[in-house]
């Protein structure tokens, strides 16, 4: 189904295309693909909706977003078994991710209401300056398949809240839990064309959406590649723009760090979601003195790891999205295996009983690593954990922030100076300190270099959806 003008409804064109379940390869459901037609008219909605939206009061919006999130809330079961069908996380994550989801819609109905602007003083007695934050507009939405439900409320909460309407292009291997958010909001009676969703085809809903000047501000949630061709495009006609792009995430264990929790913190940031998100670490870095050390506590842990359908009770790692994505994990790993890497674990796709029929790949653990092997410039996308050793602070840093990337990073010390040396030296947005997990829906989420421009999340979040409107006011006195 797409939602567009309040309405859900079949493409244009009546095609469709079909959600494959990654774990068992067996389709899912079979939902409307959306052309070209189906994105303007959706883009017609929202620009039909902008203004009495943009007219209610903050209070009013709050009600709407509130309401959304308790309808999602009471959803949690139902919605976590789509999510875990068409993308294959497991159930607990998926959970996890819905609740992420709902915190994003929490908070910013409440921020809504402290949309602030500015007197500022006058330079002559007979004038009065004033600031004021107005919503840009209409707004073109694309979100990824890794986090198929928060990625879509952590763009469109901010939006609404701000005063935008917005067109959701959500990807093509997740639709199910996107049609979820837009049954809760077509509930919670958002009026029509506020919110609209059109699922399909990239080139002509994304092309739609890019050459149409109505729609003032893009943001985007994926490769890096994409997100400069999207910013190309937006020269056109000067949207904003939000990029939340690709990452290589460093993962620093100091050798007065705690070994157990780093070794904790390492697999929980590397393997959740298969090792497939924009920050989970890409390359361990571990002082050599406790190297081997580190290694082995990890291996052991490791050991505890369940794969599996993530339908199934104690499974702890699902598969991966599709073939391509097993494809580019294996040649990182046969490119470091070659250039002199160590095989820990893992090391391939699973072969055996039902979990042959699925994308799954065994979690994998290098040692040895070395800058010259693709896995330290590339990311990976997968389940796959390389060690690299360093000597010096000094050396670590430097190695850390040799990439083109600049998203997320970890660092795991007990010293409470090197937290904040290093935390400030890392050319990095996103700094875990003694944590693996640090995403919030309060806190900013975004990264610098070729890892995207702008922030989700907190009082950050909403900023790029506003304008600033200066008034300059002379008086009769």
């Amino acid at each position: 189904m797409l939602y567009i003008n309040g309405e859900f409804c079949n493409a244009q064109s009546n095609k469709t295309f079909d959600v494959i379940n990654p774990a068992t390869g067996e389709v899912v459901r079979t939902v409307a693909k959306g052309g070209a037609a189906d994105a303007q008219a959706a883009i017609d909605a929202a620009q039909e909706a902008f203004k009495p939206w943009s007219r209610l009061t903050a209070k009013d919006r709050y009600a709407y977003l509130k309401k959304t999130a308790d309808i999602l809330r009471g959803r949690t079961d139902e919605i976590a078994q789509l999510i875990t069908l068409e993308m294959g996380k497991p159930l607990a994550e998926a959970k996890g991710e819905i609740g992420l989801a709902i915190d994003y819609l929490d908070w910013y109905a409440e921020e809504g209401k402290r949309i602030y602007g500015d007197t500022i003083p006058a330079s002559t007695p007979n004038k009065r300056l004033m600031v004021l934050r107005q919503p840009v507009g209409v707004v073109g939405a694309i979100t990824p398949w890794n986090f198929p439900i928060a990625m879509i409320t952590r763009k469109l909460a901010p939006a609404l809240a701000a005063g935008c309407t917005m067109i959701v292009k959500a990807a093509s291997a997740t639709p199910l839990a996107a049609i979820e958010v837009f049954k809760a909001l077509h509930e919670a009676g958002v009026p029509k064309g506020v919110a609209n969703l059109v699922n399909g085809s990239a080139s002509e809903v994304v092309g739609t959406l890019m050459a149409s000047p109505v729609v003032r501000k893009i943001t985007f949630t994926g490769s890096t590649e994409v997100g400069k061709e999207l910013v190309r495009q937006s020269a056109d006609t000067m949207k904003k723009v939000s990029m939340e792009l690709g990452g290589h995430a460093p993962f620093l264990v100091f050798e007065d760090a705690d070994l157990e929790k780093a070794a904790e913190g390492a697999i929980a940031s590397k393997f959740r979601n298969a090792g497939q998100t924009c920050v989970c670490t890409n390359r361990i870095y571990v002082q050599k003195s406790v190297a081997d050390e580190f290694a082995a506590i990890m291996a052991e842990k490791m050991k505890r790891l369940v794969m599996g359908n993530g339908l199934q009770e104690g499974v702890t790692i699902g598969p991966m999205i599709d073939r391509a994505a097993m494809d580019k994990a294996q040649e990182h790993i046969d490119d470091a295996v070659e250039k002199g890497a160590t095989l820990l674990s893992g090391g391939s796709k699973v072969t055996e009983g039902e979990l042959e029929k699925g994308c799954f790949f065994a979690p994998t653990v290098l040692l040895n690593a070395t800058h010259e092997m693709k896995i330290a410039y590339e990311e990976t996308f997968g389940p796959v954990a390389p060690i690299f050793t360093f000597e010096t602070e000094e050396e670590v840093i430097r190695y850390a922030n040799d990439t083109v990337y600049g998203l997320a990073s970890y660092v795991y010390t007990k010293d409470g100076s090197r937290m904040f040396r290093v935390a400030e030296a890392l050319d990095y947005g996103i700094v875990g300190i003694n944590d693996a997990l640090p995403t919030v829906a309060q806190a900013p989420f975004g990264g610098i270099k070729e890892s995207g421009v702008g922030r989700e999340g907190g009082k950050y979040g909403i900023e790029d959806y506003l304008e600033y409107k200066f008034l300059s006011l002379q008086l009769d006195i």
